[in-house]
């Protein structure tokens, strides 16, 4: 397990910013966060370096692409080894209808994100990919209906 990095208030202030805007330019970025442009610059390269920012990237809207079906679904899985694990996330990191794959304490082993272009998708992914996957014993599926927050970029 990787030690726990310390982060003052202006880093703080430079994630949450950065976590808003990832486009964000170093002048603006400076200026919310009441640092000179090189000092925030070496702030943000120090925090990438550290890995506490992990990465970039676009937030991208699935009703755009088509996909207005979104449904959190929970996954019981009939055997509790490793193997079947590991051969059930080996499925979910194939299956483009998983956005997120979490693995769970409790009742569940797994939370998945789902988006699929409508109910007939989402049955046909029900049905004929976690359906027929030996590992799984149950499924679950809760389907969302709004999002009045969502953080995840």
């Amino acid at each position: 397990m990787q030690p726990m990095i310390k982060i003052d208030s202006i880093g703080r202030k430079i994630l949450r910013e950065l976590s808003r805007d990832g486009r964000i330019s170093n002048i603006e970025l400076a200026e919310r966060a009441g640092l000179s442009p090189s000092a925030c610059l070496r702030r943000v390269q120090e925090l990438e370096r550290s890995g506490v920012i992990k990465g970039y990237r676009a937030a991208i809207d699935p009703a755009k692409l088509g996909l207005t079906f979104l449904a959190y679904v929970t996954v019981g899985l009939s055997s509790h080894t490793k193997k079947s694990q590991v051969d059930f996330e080996a499925a979910m990191a194939v299956a483009p209808e998983v956005r997120e794959c979490h693995n769970l304490t409790g009742a569940i082993e797994y939370l998945l994100r789902v988006e699929t272009e409508d109910l007939a998708s989402y049955k046909h992914f029900h049905t004929e990919v976690l359906g027929v996957l030996p590992q799984v014993h149950s499924i679950t599926t809760y389907v969302l209906m709004d999002s009045p927050k969502d953080e995840r970029a």
